[in-house]
């Protein structure tokens, strides 16, 4: 099978795995930063270039598209398969997921439990918004921020006036939540690939901090998911059509509620925190789809002595066993 992974760069910890991962299982597999590549678009049929070559035979197509580039890295993704490439993430999948307040809608009127969540746009309407909310605190977000970035804690009315003036002073898209205390500064990680969480950790937030991003200084451990929570970890990801999504969750008296459904989330955390090899569970999901089996396994190279050890198991969340990953490397840490 001819694997593409679109990434800024081959050297993060999350291609790098997946790229290992795919050579290991003798598939052939190339990075390609997205905004290298150009397409033409014609009646007749849609071709791809990067650095000056056709693109052409790719079998599957793994994104891992940064928020920054979202728009050309989808249209990127949107000619891969219209040429006949299949992905997990489609390019609709990925712009339904980085939508906010899209995502909120969608999840909601699917019956998913949430964080109450506002959205308004005059400032003339803004204390009865908050007024919908309740008292604070408030948590207010940008809507496509990512890791973190863009999420404000707002422990009184007046500082929730003025981070929205703020927000509305950039031009910037926001939603409002409320705050759920008893989380207690942590959030539940479910790694689904397919119809499984493969793997699932618990991040609690750094001292002073409320945000659980592990780029933040959050810490990360292995949890054990309770039947409702792996349901709904599923259902979201179903939800906002993706095959692999990093579903956030958090405990709460109602029940898990899901604050994020991530499209391109990172492996390096979970893959420390858990030990299980989910760039290897991600592979074997595009080897798994009908028709790409049979598109051959087609490596540039044999997998060497360290591919072909068997892994230590460890168990996944649904109770199927899970693979161990591999020790981690020196590895430049990031979005993939």
């Amino acid at each position: 099978m001819k694997i593409a992974i679109l990434s800024r760069n081959a050297k993060l910890y999350s291609t790098q795995r997946l790229v290992d991962a795919a050579r290991a299982r003798g598939h052939t597999v190339r990075v390609l930063d997205p905004l290298r590549c150009y397409m033409a678009i014609a009646p007749g049929g849609f071709r791809l270039r990067y650095k000056g070559r056709e693109l052409a035979g790719i079998d599957a197509v793994i994104p891992r598209i940064g928020a920054s580039v979202t728009f050309y890295g989808t249209a990127v993704l949107r000619q891969f398969e219209l040429m006949g490439a299949w992905s997990p993430n489609t390019s609709d999948a990925i712009l339904r997921a980085r939508d906010k307040l899209r995502c909120h809608q969608m999840l909601a009127g699917d019956g998913l439990g949430l964080p109450l969540t506002v959205f308004g746009d005059n400032p003339d309407d803004t204390e009865d918004l908050l007024g919908l909310l309740g008292k604070p605190p408030h948590v207010i977000k940008l809507n496509e921020g990512t890791q973190g970035n863009g999420v404000i804690l707002a422990e009184n009315p007046g500082a929730s006036r003025s981070v929205i003036e703020a927000f509305r002073g950039l031009y910037a898209n926001f939603v409002v939540q409320e705050f759920i205390a008893e989380a207690k500064g942590a959030d539940l990680r479910c790694f689904v690939v397919g119809d499984r969480v493969v793997a699932a950790m618990r991040r609690q937030a750094a001292a002073g901090d409320f945000r659980s991003n592990l780029h933040r200084g959050g810490r990360a451990s292995a949890v054990e998911l309770s039947p409702e929570e792996t349901e709904t970890a599923l259902r979201a990801a179903r939800v906002m059509g993706l095959g692999v999504a990093g579903v956030d969750l958090l405990r709460s008296r109602r029940g898990p509620l899901v604050l994020e459904v991530n499209s391109s989330p990172g492996l390096e955390g979970i893959e420390a925190a858990t030990g299980v090899d989910v760039a290897g569970a991600i592979i074997d999901l595009l080897a798994s789809r009908p028709g790409l089996a049979k598109a051959g396994r087609r490596g540039s190279r044999k997998a060497g002595p360290a591919a072909t050890r068997a892994p230590r198991k460890v168990a996944a969340t649904d109770g199927k066993p899970g693979r161990a990953a591999p020790r981690a490397q020196s590895r430049r840490r990031g979005r993939g």
